[in-house]
């Protein structure tokens, strides 16, 4: 690009100008995907431009010189980034997808050299090795040590020929993670099963409701479809009376990324495996989890299979348990046949009407979307005296993306919270937390833009979103991710909000997902989308007394993909390399009943292959929740629920620490000890569960 180009561009490209919008939001309705590479190419020339100066500077290594500058380097190239990566997951286009796929190789190829760079790191190294005897803050010493440890864990200190080979499979990694997203992107939307008036029985009121919604979406008004949307297929599953329809859907949901067809993930699989394991190696360690979980809480893969396996034996036996009752109730109906997979959730939902005289069907009707954003938003009002008012001159990504302003109790600006909650074909499935601006006090007191992201069903004809029980428990779950953005309180950009070890990451969320749950809370939020009255009390109980209802097939599906997710990790590469046949072997050697399938089939398991953040550490949510089960009992113990006293220590070493502290310096300053480990167990009521044949 000339300079006489860049000059225009930087003049009318709204991603290079100052953002004139309320709090300096990204003004969405002025970007279009054209935009994109030429501010990506502004951004990589500036950071690089950046880090020549700092390796250049004749000055010795010092804090401000090395470690602040580095902080403040790359600020266009996260502006950009945030944006792009939001439109990327939540509101795609061809045109998005296609620069994604130059955008994933051109960002390895600006970061291998800065992350390798041995001058840089050889200042840095310098400072970490003088630690004791420099005078810092202990936000300044651990992030001293981050620093350090990020570099050598990127190849800082290898040699040339280590570094070369570590950068190339950094670039295939972050094409083959992006190809992985967009075959499961693609065979999500290519494929939707329509229902006819024959092809409903079972299927609530708001279920057809939200199927017609998710036909409007598709174009195609007047229609009533099942898409492979999460939130499509288990309420179907769990509802539908056809037993062929099920298995439709299930075998379609299932077989994302694994269909022989140009979205096959298969040999992608087999490709980023083989990639990791030598990158591990070239970097001293037999196998990729053991190079991933060195820098994490558990450590080690066998601390994190001690804790899986610990979990797995009795939600198995639970699990078989369960299915021998529901082929009983399956055999007293008179149906001449075996429980599969596709019939679990029906069954189970029967047996649970039965035994607990609760379905969420019955339930529903109380959890209106935005009812639970108000639980969500009042929880943290009592918590943490933040308060929330809705926004409607914020530009947005999508219509159906609400914003609302955060304010402290001082009345003082805190945060912008974005909220997109609606299914579509142009969002990724599943749900998850980012922000366009993370908290920072490093140039100023700089509020966060966080951002939650689902796939519910959109109510149909102007009714309300209604959410099931687990839906709303997700939407506590990514808000509390997104608390621990909004109450960041932080210097330093690198140890902002989430910025933390990925068995530490889930904490935040899943203890939040505590209060969505509540008695005191349901009472006051869960009413009638129609006539307003309050969930009443027998059904309150009822409720209540079904939660632990299908734990061990909750945590079974869980616990396997967590399990194949390590085995992935610490066999060699070539051992998966047919992943079907791998998959199979796993799963006959841990026992896996059959009628219980993988919570994530390793060709739709973005969580391990879109990228590697959470590759060899699909276990963090259970090791969370040892942590969150353990935590929400001081507030148990406390008798309140909303504990001043218990909330403020959990503001201000878990929620506003961001990673700041180590996490476990953190839990214990605020819990007063280590979490004890039945607490989980407890909680899924797993303990004391009979041995499985």
């Amino acid at each position: 690009m000339s300079d006489t180009a860049a000059v225009i561009d930087a003049q009318t490209n709204p991603l290079l100008m100052a953002w004139e919008t309320p709090h300096q939001t990204p003004p969405f309705d002025a970007i279009r995907p054209e935009h994109f590479l030429p501010a990506f190419e502004r951004a990589f020339a500036d950071h690089t431009a950046e880090i020549t100066a700092m390796t250049h500077d004749p000055a010795e290594p010092d804090f401000a010189n090395t470690i602040t500058a580095l902080e403040r380097s790359g600020k266009l190239l996260s502006k950009v980034a945030a944006v792009f990566y939001d439109l990327v997951s939540a509101h795609s286009n061809p045109a998005i997808l296609e620069i994604d796929k130059e955008v994933s190789l051109r960002m390895a190829r600006h970061w291998n050299p800065i992350m390798m760079n041995a001058v840089l790191f050889g200042r840095i190294a310098l400072l970490y090795d003088n630690r004791k005897t420099l005078t810092l803050t202990s936000e300044e010493q651990r992030l001293l040590e981050r620093t350090y440890t990020r570099f050598r864990r990127a190849g800082a200190g290898l040699n040339d020929e280590a570094k070369a080979r570590m950068a190339e499979i950094n670039e295939q990694l972050a094409q083959l993670g992006t190809s992985f997203s967009h075959h499961v992107l693609g065979d999500e939307q290519d494929w939707f099963l329509e229902l006819g008036e024959d092809d409903r029985a079972g299927l609530s009121e708001s279920f057809i409701a939200a199927a017609k919604a998710a036909a409007e979406e598709r174009g195609m008004p007047g229609k009533a479809i099942v898409t492979l949307s999460r939130s499509s297929v288990e309420p179907f599953l769990q509802s539908s009376a056809r037993r062929d329809l099920r298995e439709k859907v299930f075998k379609a949901f299932t077989a994302r990324g694994d269909n022989g067809n140009s979205n096959d993930n298969n040999a992608v699989i087999g490709e980023i495996l083989a990639l990791r394991e030598e990158a591990a190696k070239i970097m001293g360690f037999p196998n990729f989890a053991a190079y991933r979980l060195e820098d994490s809480m558990a450590k080690t893969p066998e601390a994190v299979r001690g804790l899986l396996e610990r979990v797995w034996k009795p939600a198995r036996a639970k699990a078989l348990a369960d299915r021998d009752q529901l082929q009983e109730m399956i055999t007293a109906e008179g149906g001449n046949f075996k429980l599969e997979a596709w019939d679990w959730r029906y069954y189970a939902e029967k047996l649970r009407q039965a035994k607990a005289n609760f379905d969420d069907a019955a339930i529903k009707p109380y959890l209106s979307l935005d009812n639970m954003i108000a639980a969500a938003f009042d929880c943290a009002t009592r918590l943490f005296g933040i308060t929330f008012a809705e926004r409607s001159d914020i530009p947005v990504w999508h219509p159906d993306v609400r914003v609302w302003e955060i304010k402290a109790a001082d009345g003082s600006h805190k945060a912008l919270f974005y909220g997109d909650y609606f299914a579509r074909p142009s969002k990724r499935s599943g749900a998850w937390m980012t922000s366009l601006r993370d908290q920072q006090k490093l140039d100023g007191d700089i509020a966060p833009l966080i951002i939650n992201v689902c796939n519910f069903a959109k109510g149909a004809d102007g009714q309300p979103s209604l959410l099931s029980p687990d839906e709303a428990r997700t939407l506590f779950h990514e808000f509390g991710h997104g608390l621990h953005g909004i109450l960041s309180n932080v210097t330093y950009p690198s140890l902002s909000g989430t910025a933390v070890f990925t068995d530490f990451v889930e904490l935040p969320s899943q203890l939040y997902e505590h209060w969505q749950e509540r008695p005191e809370v349901l009472q006051t939020f869960a009413r009638h989308y129609q006539t307003g009255e309050p969930l009443p009390q027998d059904l309150l109980d009822r409720f209540l007394a079904a939660r632990r209802f299908n734990q061990g097939f909750a945590t079974v599906e869980f616990v396997s993909s967590a399990l194949i997710d390590l085995e992935f990790h610490t066999q060699p590469a070539a051992a998966s390399k047919d992943v079907r046949a791998f998959e199979q072997a796993e799963l006959e050697k841990i026992g896996m009943p059959k009628e219980i399938a993988l919570r994530h089939r390793p060709t739709q398991f973005g969580h391990i292959f879109s990228g590697d953040h959470y590759a060899a550490g699909y276990y963090s949510y259970m090791w969370s929740e040892v942590m969150d089960a353990d935590a929400f009992g001081a507030f148990e113990d406390a008798g309140n629920i909303f504990d001043p006293a218990v909330a403020k220590r959990l503001h201000d070493n878990v929620y506003s620490s961001g990673g700041s502290v180590d996490p476990e310096a953190a839990y214990v300053a605020f819990r007063g000890r280590e979490p004890e480990p039945d607490a989980l167990l407890r909680r899924r009521g797993l303990l004391d569960v009979p041995k499985a044949a």
